[in-house]
């Protein structure tokens, strides 16, 4: 009689072994909610009836949500299950699983690269920092002046940097 090794399942992730992307942008969404309302990994663990670590995990992709959990996560932290998955860069949706399973994916495309990651804003303690701030603010309609504010900067930056050919 011979003994097969069991061989983790690779269900979800992608053909190198790592986290799927998806799994990790959602992840990547319940550290920002959870950041935005003040709490601790420990203090979701405990209103999901979790473990800090599970949290964390979740938060990395490593470990994969469930859509019962993702419910849970969702209705105790005030927001639409469809939160998880806004601001998703279009190659991260092209990586579901699925497409994993099929024999004409390119490896190569699939794969996030460290300067993606560097670059995406959400991902930034300053975005963080500055939401909160934001959040802060008590008077409503002060918020949406400055609001308006940056939006206004932003796109005259945006002019600036490109001018048009006359």
């Amino acid at each position: 009689m011979t003994l097969q090794k069991s061989k983790k399942s690779s269900r979800g992730r992608t053909p190198s072994g790592q986290p799927n992307p998806i799994d990790i942008h959602v992840g990547n969404r319940i550290r920002l909610r959870r950041s935005i309302l003040g709490w601790s990994q420990e203090k979701l663990a405990n209103m999901l009836g979790l473990t800090f670590q599970q949290v964390q995990k979740y938060e990395r992709g490593s470990n994969r949500v469930g859509a019962s959990r993702l419910w849970d996560i969702g209705n105790v932290m005030n927001v639409p299950i469809n939160f998880f998955f806004e601001d998703m860069d279009k190659n991260v949706t092209s990586q579901s699983p699925r497409v994993f399973s099929s024999s004409d994916h390119d490896i190569l495309k699939l794969e996030e690269t460290a300067e993606d990651i560097d670059m995406d804003p959400m991902k930034k303690q300053e975005t963080l920092e500055l939401v909160k701030a934001y959040y802060k603010i008590s008077n409503r309609k002060t918020a949406k002046i400055l609001f308006d504010l940056v939006i206004a900067l932003s796109k005259s930056n945006a002019i600036q940097k490109f001018p048009d050919k006359k």
